[in-house]
Parts: C-alpha cells; structure tokens; sequence
C-alpha cells in the first residue's frame, strides 16, 4: 500500500489500515489468517491440523496434469497424493481410515461423501497450487478462478489423473477443500435414509441422492448448504410438478443462472426413482432444532 505525500506518518497510517483490514477479515471467517490449512475431523470432533507446509514435507509434492471439470481444459497443479495426505491424520493400519466414509467438507458449505479407499488410490490428488501461475513447488500458492463465479479454488482441491475420472458426478472434485471428517453416512445423517421397508425405487433414489446430490442439497437439514434443503419445510414434490422437476435437474440452467450443473446422464429410470425417494422423504419429515 502506497501513501501519497504523508511521509512516515503517511506510512504508517497506511500499514494501520492494512492491519485492519486483515482483522476485519479474520473476523468474518476468510481463510486470509491461515490460508492453506488441512482439519481432520472423526464424527465432527477434530483429531489433527495440518498447515501446508508440514504436508509438502510429509508428501513429497508433484506437478500433476488433470482434464478439469470445471475449468473446461487441461490444467496443470501442484499436487500431494491424496492417499499421503489422508494418512497424516487418520494413520495406519486403522481399517476406518482406508474403508471408511468421509465427508469432504468445503469453505463454501459443499460437502461431497468420499470412501476412503477410493480416495487413497494412486490417481487421487489434493492440489494446493496452480502449476500454471506458481513456478516451484515450495512458492506461495496461486490459483486461477474456478467456476462461473469466479472463486479462488484453495486453499485445497481434490483432482484425479485418471483418463475417466474427470466426471464429477462420478469422483469427488471438491475445491475450497478445508476439513475431511472420518463418519458413517447413516451416523452423519441419519434423517437422509429412507424407512428399512422402503420399496426398491426409494432405495435405488436415497443411493443416487447420496453419491450426486447431497454435496449441494440437504433432506431435513442434513447435508450439504449450497442449495436448498429439498424436504423441509416442504418437500420439493409438494409444490414443483414432476415434469419441471425433471426437466430442473437434467438441465438448470435452461430455468435460471445457477451453478447447479447438468445431469443429462441420469435416464428416464434414475429421475422416476429420484421422485420416488423425494415422495417417500415427504412422509419422513424432520425439522431442524435451528429451525423451530
């Protein structure tokens, strides 16, 4: 920050302020504090925190190339593996930590579930840099802006090299990355699952609500804070017909600018068990504590 004509005074009237405003954003929960760190949560409660430069010095970084997603082209990263990363908090041999579910929690309020042996695989990555802008491994992190709003995509970013994983419907992709939570899907949220004598359409919807839409949405206040919850305090089926229900969730953005992405990949057969799980959750409300 420059002060114009205030000589030392000037200065310092200038530092003053920069301080400021980096309380100011502290204050408000940005990341300017402690721009590059790691919690590891079991159930919610924290069990280890690591900052990034601990983590480059456990897991020897590399730059890894990935056909983003969300980019929309190839793109080059400063990356740990994945597998080293999860081992810094949940170490082995704990079985819960290479079987277990997990909950990739992000900045934002997304929240993608991940099995933790997928997510150990050789072609898993967290990436903590963009290749592009930060010449060296051990430079201060830089980022290009992700998605149609603009958002700086640290302090961390799940990627995958594989030559078929760059479908996020498919493998978590998960950027502002900041907690990874060790957690039963059914303990984390169990007002999600479905009555046990639920028909089989129900049950085949709940499966693909939990692994595609869960990360965005919650069902009785559980889940993810991107998008609306979809049960409470009215389902979604109560006051959407099927039909613009469908055609909302194969195609959003032929309704409104969202970032809400497309599921043309979903059949007519996936949407008819969608609304089945949705009808059947209207009659298994739950309404929030916060929300009484």
């Amino acid at each position: 920050m420059r002060a114009e004509g205030g000589g030392r005074a000037g200065w310092v009237l200038a530092v003053a302020a920069a301080g400021l405003v980096l309380a100011v954003l502290g204050a408000r929960g940005g990341r300017a504090a402690n721009p590059a760190e790691l919690r590891y949560l079991e159930r919610g409660r924290e069990v280890a925190r690591h900052g990034l430069d601990a983590l480059r010095e456990a897991c020897p970084p590399q730059r890894v190339v990935v056909d983003d997603p969300y980019y929309l082209r190839t793109k080059s990263f400063w990356a740990l593996p994945a597998a080293c990363v999860l081992a810094q908090g949940f170490p082995p041999p704990s079985s819960a930590a290479r079987d277990g579910n997990l909950f990739l929690r992000a900045a934002d309020g997304y929240v993608r579930p991940a099995r933790a042996d997928v997510l150990g695989t050789p072609d898993a990555w967290v990436a903590y840099a963009d290749a592009a802008l930060v010449d060296t491994p051990g430079a201060p992190p830089r980022w290009e802006p992700i998605d149609r709003r603009k958002l700086d995509p640290g302090p961390f970013y799940v990627i995958w090299s594989g030559a078929e994983q760059n479908d996020p419907h498919r493998f978590p992709w998960p950027y502002q990355l900041v907690a990874i939570d060790l957690a039963p899907f059914d303990t984390e949220y169990p007002h999600l699952v479905p009555a046990p004598d639920a028909s089989p359409a129900v049950v085949r919807g709940f499966g693909l609500f939990r692994d595609q839409c869960v990360s965005c949405h919650s069902m009785n206040g559980e889940g993810g804070t991107v998008g609306p919850d979809l049960n409470v305090p009215q389902s979604i089926v109560e006051y959407r017909p099927a039909e613009q229900i469908r055609a909302f969730i194969r195609d959003p953005r032929s309704f409104r600018l969202t970032s809400m992405p497309a599921n043309r990949h979903l059949g007519n057969g996936d949407l008819d068990d969608l609304l089945a799980y949705f009808r059947a959750m209207a009659e298994r409300k739950h309404l929030p504590e916060t929300a009484r």
